[in-house]
């Protein structure tokens, strides 16, 4: 039986990967703290190590996991962002999750659109202090509106169509545009020019950092609508502060943010926040904050369960290798 350190566990990660791991003969040593270099000596007399998306896997982690003789880390997410993949190479096999469960993220995203326009957050506290009023309620409709996507991978082709539903108009850009997805493709700038929603669906890389910034926010449409359910550092957070600040940007929903390492996945209800950008963002009316949750749904925590333990088996197996990442 190989044993595999698992880093920053929730309850909620427990019953599926363990099932998982019993039928393929691995077991899980489940540890609450998040992989870094004060931590990585928990992995010790292990076989490999699971990691999410806050953990830090950087050149001193992959070292000092190298030494002890540890040669697979298996993330249980699909970005992979914060492994250090040139360090890793000839010390280490990187695997992911591709593609867990797109409709949950997608579903996540129009249910923060929604919830947002339609002032449903809003309604659920006023409603239970037993206030009726209607005043400040008016939302708008979703059908006829453009929404632009940025990236049509899974989880964007999924939020597509369940725009196409609501019978919206829709723009999309992606560095690789689907030859198989009847959408038009645009620049850009005429996306964010022209949507009256902007949703971002696309891996965080060098060239899609800060995506959202101060220069790209001045080309949205007055009162554009932004979501977010990708990876928090696509959007500048002070930018998206000034965009909403000055009324360019009407409205923001958000499941990451780029600073949210230290604070997503954690209770912090009793303490003073440090980080005044979001805590900025949480107190603004038009802000709708969820942490990093979208993936979070029984189908897609037993998708990636089972796809993070089929990773493994091959690996220790030496079977046919997939999702494997490595530089580019």
């Amino acid at each position: 039986m190989k044993t595999i350190a698992f880093f920053d566990t929730k309850p909620y990660d427990k019953e599926q990967f363990i099932k998982f791991g019993d039928a393929a003969n691995i077991k899980f040593k489940f540890l609450e703290a998040k992989l870094c270099a004060d931590s990585v000596e928990l992995a010790k007399g292990c076989d490999g190590v699971c990691a999410f998306v806050n953990d830090t896997v950087d050149a001193s982690v992959i070292d000092s996991l190298f030494s002890m003789n540890i040669r697979v880390l298996a993330m249980r997410c699909a970005g992979y962002n914060n492994v250090d993949l040139a360090h890793a190479g000839g010390k280490l096999q990187v695997f992911h999750v591709p593609a867990y469960s797109p409709h949950a993220v997608a579903e996540h995203a129009m249910a923060m659109l929604l919830t947002s326009i339609r002032r449903i957050h809003k309604a659920y506290i006023r409603t239970r202090d037993f206030n009726f009023s209607l005043n400040g309620m008016t939302g708008f409709e979703l059908h006829g509106k453009t929404v632009g996507v940025i990236g049509t991978g899974r989880i964007g082709k999924a939020f597509i169509d369940i725009c196409r539903g609501f019978g919206m108009k829709i723009l999309a850009y992606d560095k690789y545009p689907s030859s198989d997805l009847d959408v038009e493709y645009v620049s850009l700038e005429r996306l964010f020019r022209e949507s009256d929603i902007v949703s971002f669906h696309c891996p965080l890389t060098p060239e899609s950092y800060h995506m959202l910034n101060s220069q790209t926010v001045d080309m949205l449409k007055t009162g554009a609508v932004i979501i977010n359910t990708s990876r928090g550092a696509l959007i500048d957070a002070e930018a998206l502060l000034d965009g909403i600040r000055s009324r360019k940007i009407g409205a923001t929903c958000l499941d990451v943010y780029e600073e949210e390492s230290e604070i997503f996945f954690e209770d912090f209800s009793g303490h003073i926040p440090s980080d005044e950008t979001l805590a900025t963002l949480l107190f603004m009316p038009n802000v709708i904050v969820t942490s990093h949750q979208a993936f979070l749904t029984k189908e897609a925590l037993a998708s990636i369960a089972k796809t993070t333990v089929d990773n493994l088996s091959r690996f220790f197996d030496n079977q046919p290798l997939q999702n494997e990442v490595t530089l580019k």
